[in-house]
C-alpha cells in the first residue's frame, strides 16, 4: 500500500439510519458522502494512475480527516498503479448488495475493469472487479427494490465513425464474489451507432421504474441521446420518446415539481442548456422543451460560445421547496482579463419550470468564497448538488482541475432558502487530504 493510499480515518457508522439516500451513503451514518476523482494523479511512482477521495459528510460538512484514499495500490482493490490509466475518471454508486450501504464503482479513462468498492460501517472497503467493461451506471431499472448496474463497453468507431456500445445490465443484488441475480443486454440495434459517454438515472414518466438515459458521439461531428424506459423487464427502447440532442452533460431531476423527472442536456458548444420536462407519456413535446443561455433573462453574464455553459450540470433541491434546481458549470468564463476562470450559474425550479427568475453566479471572485480566480482554473468543470449535512437543502459542490497549475481543487458551498451560500465553504484538494496531488486534476470527476 503507498503511503496516503490506505482507507484511512472513515468515521463508524451511528446505530441509526435516517431519510438520507442509501446510494448516498457510504458508511451508513445517516449523512450524504462524497467521492472525488483525481484521475491524473501520480500513484505508485506510475504517472497518471489516478485514485479517488471519498469524503464523509456529517453534521457540519465535510471534513479533511474524515476520508478515504482509494486507488490500485489500496489493500484489497484489484490490480496495481498502472501509468496512464486514469483510475477515477468515471464513478457510479448505489447499494449493490443490498446491506443498506451505498457502493461505489470506479472505472479508469483506458484499460483496467472497473471496480466495485464496498460500503459498510467504517466506510468503503475491498474491491471486486467488473471485468471487460470501460464504464457504468446504477438505478433499479426493474423497480423491484433492488440496484441494478449498467455495463458499458465500446468498439469499433474511427474517423468520424461512431464506435457501438454494447450495455450488459447486471441486476441486483450483486454479490460481493461479483456475481449478479440476472443479466440482460439491452437492443444492440439501437445502441451500433452512438458512442455513449454521458449517463443519467431518473424517472421520466413517474411509473416507478429508473430510466436510462445516454448521450455519446453519433458521427460526423455530432452527438445524441437515447431513453431507455424502465419496465418490470428492465430497460426497454422506447422510439415514440425523444430527449435533447447534442448532450456532452446530462442530468434528470424533477425541476417543476409535477412529479416527472425532466431532462437537462449540456450543449457547451453552444453555451446553452436544453430542458425536456418529464410526463406520463415520457417527455413533453419539443415545442414545450425550455432553453437557457446566459442571455436569458435573469441569468448572470452574456452568451459566448467559448464559456462552455453547460459543459457540466447537476439537479438538486437547494433551497428546500421541494422542486429541483440546476447548477450550470461554465469552465470558460473570462472574469474580466482573465480567461477560463470559470463560473457555476445556479438555475432556480419552479411550478412553471426552469427560467432565468433569482439566478445566481458563484465564482473564485464571488464575496465570501475562498480564494481567487486566475487563468485556466476551469471553475465549474464538474458540480454536484447533494445535501452533505442533513439540513433539507442540496450543497454546490464544484471543481477547479485547473487551479493550482492543474492540481485541481475542489469547492463545497451550503445551501439555503435564499440559495447557495459562502458560509462554512470547504475547499479541498489532494495535498489538504495528505494524497497525492501534483497536477492530479483533482475535482474531474464527482459523485
Amino acid at each position: 500500500m503507498a503511503a496516503g493510499l490506505g482507507a484511512l480515518g472513515a468515521p463508524t457508522a451511528s446505530a441509526t439510519k435516517d431519510a438520507t439516500s442509501v446510494q448516498d451513503d457510504f458508511n451508513g451514518d445517516g449523512y450524504a458522502d462524497l467521492a472525488v476523482g483525481a484521475n491524473h494523479a501520480i500513484v505508485g511512482g506510475k504517472s497518471k494512475a489516478g485514485y479517488v477521495a471519498v469524503t464523509y459528510g456529517g453534521p457540519h460538512g465535510l471534513s479533511a480527516s474524515n476520508r478515504s484514499i482509494i486507488s490500485r495500490a489500496t489493500a484489497g482493490v484489484p490490480g496495481s498503479p498502472t501509468a496512464n490509466q486514469a483510475f477515477g475518471t468515471q464513478l457510479s454508486r448505489g447499494d449493490l448488495d443490498g446491506d443498506g450501504y451505498g457502493d461505489l464503482v470506479i472505472a479508469s479513462g483506458t484499460a483496467g475493469d472497473p471496480v466495485i468498492v464496498w460500503g459498510g460501517p467504517r466506510g468503503l472497503t475491498g474491491g471486486t472487479s467488473v471485468p471487460d467493461h470501460w464504464s457504468t451506471q446504477t438505478g433499479d431499472f426493474d423497480g423491484d427494490g433492488h440496484t441494478d448496474l449498467a455495463l458499458f463497453e465500446f468498439g469499433g468507431g474511427g474517423g468520424d465513425e461512431p464506435g457501438h456500445t454494447d450495455v450488459t445490465v447486471w441486476k441486483g443484488p450483486v454479490s460481493r464474489a461479483g456475481l449478479p441475480t440476472a443479466v440482460t443486454r439491452l437492443d444492440a440495434g439501437q445502441l451500433c451507432c452512438i458512442e455513449v459517454s454521458e449517463k443519467a438515472t431518473g424517472d421520466v414518466n413517474g411509473d416507478g421504474y429508473d430510466d436510462l438515459l445516454v448521450s455519446g458521439y453519433v458521427g460526423e461531428g455530432s452527438y445524441g441521446t437515447q431513453l431507455y424506459v424502465g419496465s418490470p423487464n428492465g430497460l426497454v427502447y422506447d422510439d415514440r420518446v425523444r430527449a435533447p440532442g447534442w448532450g456532452l452533460a446530462i442530468a434528470m431531476g424533477d425541476v417543476n415539481g409535477d412529479g416527472y423527472d425532466d431532462i437537462v442536456v449540456g450543449v457547451s458548444d453552444d453555451s446553452r442548456i436544453d430542458i425536456a420536462y418529464g410526463a406520463a407519456s415520457g417527455v413533453v413535446p419539443r415545442e414545450q422543451w425550455t432553453s437557457i443561455t446566459q442571455n436569458t433573462a435573469g441569468v448572470p453574464g452574456t452568451l459566448e460560445y467559448e464559456d462552455a455553459f453547460g459543459a457540466s450540470l447537476a439537479v438538486g433541491d437547494i433551497n428546500g421547496d421541494g422542486i429541483d434546481d440546476i447548477a450550470v458549470g461554465a469552465p470558460g468564463e473570462a472574469l474580466g482579463t482573465t480567461h477560463d476562470a470559470g463560473v457555476v450559474d445556479i438555475l432556480r425550479g419552479s411550478r412553471s419550470g426552469v427560467t432565468g427568475a433569482g439566478a445566481q453566479a458563484i465564482t473564485q471572485n464571488t464575496a465570501g468564497v475562498p480564494g481567487t480566480a486566475e487563468l485556466g482554473d476551469g471553475f465549474g468543470t464538474t458540480v454536484r448538488l447533494l445535501d452533505i449535512n442533513r439540513n433539507g437543502y442540496a450543497d454546490l459542490v464544484a471543481a477547479a482541475t485547473g487551479e493550482d497549475g492543474g492540481n485541481g481543487a475542489v469547492w463545497a458551498l451550503r445551501g439555503r432558502p435564499t440559495g447557495i451560500v459562502p458560509d462554512a465553504a470547504f475547499v479541498f484538494g489532494g495535498r489538504t487530504l495528505g494524497a497525492p496531488y501534483a497536477k492530479a486534476q483533482f475535482g474531474y470527476e464527482i459523485k
